[in-house]
């Protein structure tokens, strides 16, 4: 058969590459100058939820700054800064009920203690304490998850046991971008594609997995776009603009729980400061002309110029109520220091509700130590 080098080929494969991904616009409600871009959505907010999400997000920005200076004086284990997020965080966890069932990664803590835990389970959690793992029934939520992607597996699960249970709440599940370069990840999604599980899946893209930037990981032109695939509908959200995340959310969570099965969500954030607690310098991966714009649309800033304008919010008011929220946050490091300090017995005790043969042989070990 002659080969016709001039002869169209009968898949454009560039094409299709070029246009990958090009369906997808972030949703907005407020630009980055503040400016209202959508007046139905943000006339369906009341004055007092403008105000009530002001204070969420301040509050987060003063739990991550008083959590640092706690690490940064030794006080406690692992925690992983949320500065830049707080209207992807806060305007999500917004949008769900208690008894939706909350997959956090650990950076997620801030949305862990919103659903119904407290800062000083969360101070525990990061000291490795078992009581930080303890949850009152009141609310739905698993521990903070260590292993990348690995919560997509088990909110996939618990979304598919919501469903035959025939409750009508939804189990929702966070991971960084990139925790979507995880199989852990697809394979949540795709489980809970295939049983129409209802499952509301974030992927808070802010920019950088530790020190590897977001154009490194993949060669997908959108995050969300890796939801297609397992039958999933996405979308993008500027993650900057509290109001456009939490109605995008609210949306999602609805959705899934009229029985339509799973949505994913990428919010288009930034992570201001280090990966976590434990010292990586940003500024070797990433230069202060690239953060500056970023900084230029910061989420509080945004709110707080609307509110302003309407005269619902001043610096006072904010000042005042960091001022009381970081107090709250000492009193609750001062809660967690009078906790009975976890022994190796009882960690070991912990792991397995059946010890196996060597934890077994630890145990008998330092229960020998332990008692003299």
């Amino acid at each position: 058969m002659a080969n016709n080098d001039s002869s169209k080929p009968i898949v454009d494969f560039a094409a299709i590459k070029n246009n990958l991904g090009s369906d997808y616009k972030p949703v907005q409600v407020l630009d980055g100058s503040a400016k209202v871009v959508n007046q139905e959505v943000f006339n369906s907010f009341s004055d007092d939820q403008l105000v009530d999400f002001m204070k969420k997000m301040v509050w987060e920005r003063a739990l991550h700054e008083q959590t640092m200076n706690f690490s940064r004086q030794g006080r406690l284990g692992f925690y992983a800064p949320t500065a830049g997020e707080e209207a992807s965080e806060m305007g999500s966890v917004s949008a769900f009920e208690p008894q939706d069932f909350l997959f956090p990664a650990y950076r997620d803590l801030p949305q862990l203690i919103q659903h119904g835990s407290s800062v000083e389970k969360g101070y525990l959690w990061s000291r490795g304490h078992v009581l930080g793992n303890i949850y009152d029934e009141k609310y739905r939520a698993w521990m903070p998850q260590i292993i990348i992607g690995a919560q997509y597996v088990e909110a996939a699960g618990a979304a598919l046991g919501i469903k035959k249970n025939g409750e009508k709440n939804v189990a929702f599940v966070y991971t960084g971008d990139g925790g979507t370069s995880q199989g852990d990840t697809y394979e949540g999604l795709n489980f809970a594609g295939a049983f129409q599980a209802p499952l509301v899946a974030f992927v808070q893209n802010n920019g950088f997995a530790i020190s590897v930037p977001r154009e490194k990981q993949t060669a997908a032109k959108t995050l969300a776009q890796k939801a297609v695939a397992a039958g999933i509908p996405s979308v993008q959200v500027d993650g900057m603009d509290i109001l456009a995340v939490y109605a995008v959310s609210k949306a999602a969570r609805d959705f899934a729980a009229a029985g339509n099965g799973p949505v994913l969500i990428e919010t288009l954030t930034y992570r201001y400061g280090a990966h976590s607690s434990a010292g990586d310098d940003p500024s070797r991966y990433r230069t202060k002309e690239e953060e500056k714009p970023w900084h230029d649309i910061d989420p509080l800033i945004r709110l707080r110029k609307v509110l302003a304008d309407k005269g619902l919010w001043s610096d006072q008011q904010e000042s005042d109520y960091t001022d009381q929220c970081k107090a709250d946050f000492k009193a609750a490091l001062k809660a967690a220091d009078g906790e009975p300090k976890q022994t190796n017995v009882e960690l070991l005790k912990n792991t397995f509700e059946v010890p196996t043969p060597n934890i077994a042989a630890q145990i008998a070990e330092f229960e020998a130590k332990e008692s003299k």
